[in-house]
């Protein structure tokens, strides 16, 4: 590993000397002559860049006379301007539309969270975030970028190994929706069964989506199921997709963990190397098209313990890429064709629990050793968005049809049948399950600028399809032959499992190919009854296919108090349909109860099983929302609080399994030939309360240097109010949402999580001080003992310096602490010292990162 290094540092030695030409100073403001705070201002084709301070000042260093310099600000158009040999050159922005339903005007501090919003969002400048700090997918950017955002990578829990679940407000990872230039992302067709988060739920699989193909990402921190639908219970997450021109940009990133407790691995283990580039073009009079390629790998990672069911616990190996793009031709005067999309594919092995040798699992003709199986992956992931905006009669139109895919095939590999014994193949193709979306919408949206102080109106319709699959794999991965007895060394005979171990594949009788449609329309208002005071109302109606409809309203308001303080407050309602893999995900295996052959079910939602015992049809989540914050922004601080409250009923979950010897129920199961089964049902109702803290301050330490210090925190509590059952399960609640259950769910977000940071940027340099804070965490193991994970600080550092005008060298450390939750025993979640919490179970990260704007 240390020889992906080493050019790095010989390459940043020799070329060190090597500086700017030039400064140019001026002042960024708005139209109304205010200055702006934390405008990004970068010479193009290079790395150098800087931002505006509280007075809208900035000095740039440029490289050439001719240079052209561009000034981007979040809500506002982005200005390019030739420098023409000048050393003062002072910028007026134009406010503009951000996305679609939601429009920032006015000032706003540090680009970091829009104090004058009516919501509380965050705005994130991934190409900032990128260039200073070490994680390199779009998950864990966001795990330390923003307050209530969590994301941990699993290990041993099937699926979850290979896309990792992700939520907002310690909600579920379905319970967030995700658009790209504001349009609705498909989800990914994995639905989580094990791992310590989002438990039967689906989510977005973000890491789909290159960081280098994304401008900024905005995460709406509040309710908004009235203006996009199902899912936006916890809030949104939009991802902007770059514009740039004649301009190329790319990135070689390496890094790897210690490899700590690693048997296999001395100094190093989880090797990453990703490399990206980006490049866009003009096309006629004000067209572009970008084009975004990226390739990543990633290695095992193992911290093994003798104590350990599992001779392999850690990351998976994978590697993954992909090619996005954004394009938009203008049409005549007014009207413009755009069209957005890409595709990804990620191969990944991840290694299950071991089997012994001996066992009635192994074949100790195949594996005298025993072995680790393991559990491989293709997933293929598909989007392309084509749509038509213009202006019809003074109303801003667009007419647009998004369509995506992602499909998740299963192999084993380096496992076994057992109940073939020796005859057993090896490696087996599990099958698997893939999800598509269509989504096609017609927005209008106008501005009454002589309305009270202006008024802004838009409605819209949308038609959405979606169908989910499951395919079988070949017979030997999912089969039991036998019943084929084995005699364990207590001298008890037993009969070999059927299927691959590690996963058993789908068979014929989980074989799944079901759609539904819905449609929709809304109304949405934002009024500006005064300079000081402006409120929204939105109101939303859905009809599904499968369940029926649904209506939900929003009310925001913003008072402002005085210069750079101001109250804001929201009430909605929400809802989120159930997911088609929470409604159709099924798997079944067969095990051998004394000679006879009995299925344990994963059951659909309409399974005979499922009806016999009660579990009604899935419906609907309904929420409630409500939000207040407080914002103040003035020269050099900027500061949000934010307060909410989300009341959840019906929220769907996995139970736990029902067993065919139970004295109630046993008899259903034993006449359906079931020996246990366990079902998605809208079993529970949570509160969630929290608070979201945003500080910010800028300041200079002379006319090139600069820094931001920046703090955030979130503060999440969240209750199980009332576990609802079947009328034939009643009494049973425990095993129906067990407290081991109740614990993974309550756990989504620790109970606070802290961020400092302190940023520098000056004379070529820049550097990166990270301090993230995760506090306690308690969970149940298996065997029903509690595990305690004590709080955790993780620092993060790094340096940075331009060894030319076109490239920028960084290089540092990820929890370079080298922090660990705390141990626990074998049982946990994922068979290792470690349940997937906190900052994780992998330690210090080191990496070097060269980026080339050209």
């Amino acid at each position: 590993m240390k020889h992906l290094f080493t050019p790095f540092f010989l390459f940043f030695l020799a070329c060190g000397a090597l500086s700017a030409q030039g400064l140019v100073k001026g002042i960024v403001t708005d139209e109304s002559g205010e200055p702006l705070v934390g405008v990004t201002i970068y010479e193009r084709n290079t790395t150098n860049s800087t931002m505006s301070s509280w007075d809208g000042s900035y000095v740039l260093r440029f490289s050439r006379a001719d240079a052209q310099i561009v000034f981007a600000y979040t809500g506002y158009a982005t200005v390019e301007a030739p420098l023409d040999g000048r050393t003062e050159l002072n910028m007026q922005m134009r406010a503009g539309l951000l996305i679609e339903g939601l429009e920032i005007v006015g000032s706003r501090a540090l680009n970091r969270s829009v104090t004058n919003s009516l919501v509380p969002i965050d705005i994130l400048d991934v190409r900032q975030i990128a260039a200073t700090q070490g994680q390199l997918d779009v998950n864990q950017m966001l795990q330390y970028a923003a307050p209530s955002f969590n994301a941990n990578r699993q290990t041993g829990a099937d699926g979850s190994d290979h896309v990792d679940p992700a939520t907002l407000r310690g909600l579920g990872p379905d319970q967030t929706l995700v658009l790209i230039n504001g349009k609705r992302r498909h989800q990914s067709s994995l639905v989580n069964i094990y791992g310590t988060r989002g438990r039967g739920n689906t989510g977005t699989d973000l890491n789909a989506i290159p960081a280098a193909a994304i401008e900024r990402i905005e995460i709406l921190r509040d309710g908004a199921a009235a203006q996009y639908g199902s899912d936006a219970i916890a809030g949104v997450v939009n991802i902007v997709l770059k514009e740039t021109v004649n301009e190329f940009s790319g990135n070689v990133n390496v890094g790897a963990h210690l490899a700590q407790d690693n048997p296999d691995r001395s100094t190093f283990d989880g090797e990453n190397v990703q490399i990206n580039g980006n490049y866009g073009f003009r096309i006629g009079q004000g067209g572009f098209v970008n084009v975004t390629t990226d390739y990543w790998t990633r290695g095992h990672t193992n911290r093994f313990d003798p104590s350990l069911y599992r001779r392999q616990f850690g990351d998976a190996k994978g590697s993954n890429a992909g090619v996005y793009f954004n394009a938009a031709i203008p049409i005549g005067l007014e009207a413009s064709v755009y069209a957005f999309g890409g595709t990804n594919t990620r191969r990944t092995d991840a290694y299950a629990w071991s089997r012994d040798a001996g066992s009635a699992r192994n074949v100790d003709a195949l594996y005298p050793n025993g072995f680790d199986p393991i559990i491989a992956s293709d997933i293929a992931d598909r989007s392309l968005s084509v749509g038509v905006r213009g202006s019809l009669n003074n109303w801003k139109t667009d007419l647009n049809h998004t369509a995506g895919s992602n499909r998740f095939h299963y192999y084993g590999r380096g496992t076994v049948n057992a109940s073939l014994e020796e005859r057993s193949p090896t490696e087996f193709d599990d099958g698997g399950f893939q999800l598509r979306q269509h989504v096609s919408t017609l927005n209008f949206s106008r501005l009454f600028k002589n309305c009270l102080q202006g008024t802004n109106i838009a409605f819209g319709v949308e038609h959405r399809l979606e169908n989910y699959q499951i395919f079988a794999g070949e017979e030997a991965s999912w089969k039991t032959y036998g019943p084929v007895p084995f005699v364990t060394a207590d001298g008890d005979t037993v009969a070999r499992p059927g299927g691959a171990q590690g996963f058993p594949g789908f068979g014929p009788q989980n074989e799944v190919n079901q759609s539904r449609s819905n449609i929709a329309a809304y109304l949405d208002g934002e009024f500006k009854f005064t300079n000081a005071f402006t409120a929204s109302a939105a109101v939303r109606f859905e009809e599904y296919s499968d369940f029926g409809n649904t209506l939900n309203g929003k009310l925001a308001a913003r008072l402002r108090l005085a210069d750079g303080v101001a109250l804001r407050a929201s009430a909605g309602t929400g809802f989120r349909a159930p997911s088609l893999a929470q409604l159709y995900f099924n798997s079944v295996y067969t095990d051998f109860v004394s000679g006879m052959a009995v299925d344990k079910f994963l059951a659909k939602n309409n399974s005979p099983v499922a009806r016999a015992l009660g579990i009604e049809q899935l419906q609907q989540e309904t929420s409630v929302n409500l939000g207040a914050g407080l914002t103040y922004s003035r020269q050099r601080l900027s500061l949000s609080a934010d307060v909410y409250h989300i009341k959840i009923d019906d929220r769907i979950v996995l139970t736990g399994d029902f067993y065919n010897d139970d004295d109630q129920i046993g008899d259903v199961l034993r006449a359906l030939n079931v020996g246990s089964a366990r079902f998605f049902a809208n079993a529970i109702n949570t509160s969630t309360t929290g608070l979201d803290l945003i500080a910010a301050y800028s300041g200079r330490l002379s006319d090139e240097q600069r820094y931001t210090i920046t703090l955030t925190g979130n503060w999440n509590n969240m209750t199980i109010d009332k576990v609802n059952t079947s009328r034939l399960l009643l009494g049973k609640e425990d095993s129906y949402l067990s407290n081991r259950e109740k614990l993974f769910i309550l756990a989504s977000a620790p109970p606070l999580k802290g961020n400092l940071s302190f940023d520098f940027f000056g004379r070529g340099w820049g550097a990166n001080v990270r301090l993230t804070y995760f506090d306690k965490i308690e969970l149940e193991d298996y065997i029903g003992e509690m595990d305690v994970y004590d709080a955790r600080l993780s620092l993060d550092l790094s340096v940075s310096h331009n060894i030319t005008p076109g490239i920028r060298l960084t290089i540092g450390g990820a929890n370079v602490l080298n922090a660990y939750p705390t141990k626990q025993d074998a049982e946990t979640e994922g068979g290792g010292l470690y349940d997937a919490v906190q900052m994780g179970f992998n330690g210090t990260f080191l990496f070097s990162r060269l980026a080339f704007k050209f």
